[in-house]
């Protein structure tokens, strides 16, 4: 199936093209699924001296990995003050601790790619949308003294000056963040990780994954095999029928995105900030200049629907309208979604299912720095290098409750925007 259409899609770089398995193989491992976490897997593994193999049921980066914001920074989608009462601060600041690692590799690896990629933008500004007083500047104090980050609280002053809204109050400025062209990354993660000897293989899906005595064998669905001694799943909200007790855990969440046409004329007015923006609201929007700030994209509006809204490009107009006036004449010329996966307790999934068979998924939500550190992790795992995926431990592949679920999930959105829109009120 080809790339939708995506602004991505569209300014995507051109490498060597991978073909599909046609035949029997044999690897150490084989990684199922070629987004950014499985591609990060093969390329460390196939590093470590492993024989890999890779199978990808569309192309590289088809999925979410490559229709996302392109937002990279340290973190996850839990909250560190909920993750250090559930761990204890020392469990909390290891895995922040391996959340930079990920922000890191990801710029490591951009640096390295053979061909080039566009620059990366810098420093990500979360806002909020009702007045929080000096909320932002302890926060910024806590996360560094204690956790090691960059943050730095920005006044109403400082923000407006950017962000000529009158939507938004105090924001937290990231300045380990950093912005990428997704799917870009992707291809390239997967030209890297060819050249470190992975074997990759698209328009394979697996159709079935059994346990050998002495291995497993996955089966695509034109019947060729391959058998190895152990496998990751990474398929994310996209892999069905493979493995249900993960298909059932990850809840598929969609998102959109939309990028508008040139008008730097218009953009000026509303926008200077460079770096990637967001609002901190439980289900908020999220974009940034690209183009050399040419074009905005914008995305935002969460749902557990599947299908795309017929009026998706005039939806997330308008939600832009409504930040900025001064862009109502702005016009779209792409629009999109990517179904992500999440898991109900708001952070990955890493662990090993069962022996040899291991899981690295449920990034939705958590910036791609998150992919890139269950990646490596993982594949350190596999590899015997290190038992670092421990620290993922309590975070189980839990039931997400299949269609009721989904329509819980849904209802919780709905409950957090009600939430939002009240506290901006109030």
């Amino acid at each position: 199936m080809p790339y939708i259409d995506s602004y991505y899609a569209d300014n995507r770089i051109s490498i060597a093209p991978f073909a599909a398995l046609t035949e029997h193989i044999q690897a150490d491992v084989c990684v199922v699924g070629a987004g950014l976490a499985g591609l990060t897997a093969a390329r460390e593994l196939a590093a470590a001296g492993k024989s890999v193999c890779l199978l990808e049921a569309h192309d590289i980066g088809w999925g979410a990995s490559g229709r996302n914001g392109g937002f990279v920074s340290d973190g996850y989608a839990e909250g560190m003050g909920a993750l250090e009462k559930k761990l204890g601060r020392d469990h909390a600041k290891a895995l922040f601790a391996l959340s930079q690692e990920g922000t890191q590799y990801v710029k490591d690896r951009m640096a390295g790619f053979a061909i080039p990629q566009l620059p990366m933008g810098r420093n990500w500004l979360s806002v909020v949308r009702h007045d929080v007083g000096d909320d932002m500047l302890r926060h910024a104090a806590q996360m560094n003294t204690e956790y090691g980050a960059n943050y730095e609280a920005r006044s109403t002053e400082e923000v407006r000056a950017s962000l000529k809204s009158d939507s938004y109050f105090q924001g937290l400025e990231d300045g380990n963040a950093i912005h990428i062209q997704p799917l870009n990354y992707a291809l390239g993660l997967a030209d890297d990780a060819r050249a470190q000897g992975a074997q990759i293989f698209v328009q394979s899906p697996a159709t079935d994954l059994q346990k050998l005595r002495n291995g497993f064998e996955l089966t695509t669905s034109n019947g060729s095999r391959i058998n190895c001694g152990q496998v990751i799943l990474c398929g994310s909200a996209y892999m069905h029928h493979l493995y249900p007790r993960i298909e059932g855990a990850v809840l598929p969440v969609a998102t959109y995105v939309v990028t508008s046409a040139k008008r730097p004329d218009l953009l000026e007015n509303a926008i200077t900030y460079r770096g990637c923006i967001s609002d901190n609201r439980r289900a908020g929007d999220y974009y940034r200049l690209v183009d050399e700030g040419q074009r905005l994209l914008w995305g935002g509006r969460i749902t557990t629907q599947r299908s795309e809204p017929k009026k998706l490009a005039t939806l997330l107009k308008n939600d832009i309208a409504k930040i900025y006036p001064q862009l109502s004449e702005l016009e779209i010329e792409y629009a999109w979604s990517g179904l992500m996966g999440y898991c109900v307790h708001k952070m990955p999934v890493l662990r090993e299912l069962e022996p040899g068979l291991w899981t690295a998924t449920a990034t939705g939500g958590h910036g791609l720095n998150t992919t890139a550190t269950i990646g490596k992790v993982v594949a350190e795992a596999v590899a015997g290098t290190s038992d670092r995926y421990q620290l993922f431990a309590p975070f189980k592949a839990q039931w997400g409750g299949g269609l009721l679920g989904r329509l819980g999930t849904q209802m919780s959105y709905w409950a957090m925007q009600a939430q939002d829109r009240w506290d901006e009120r109030r």
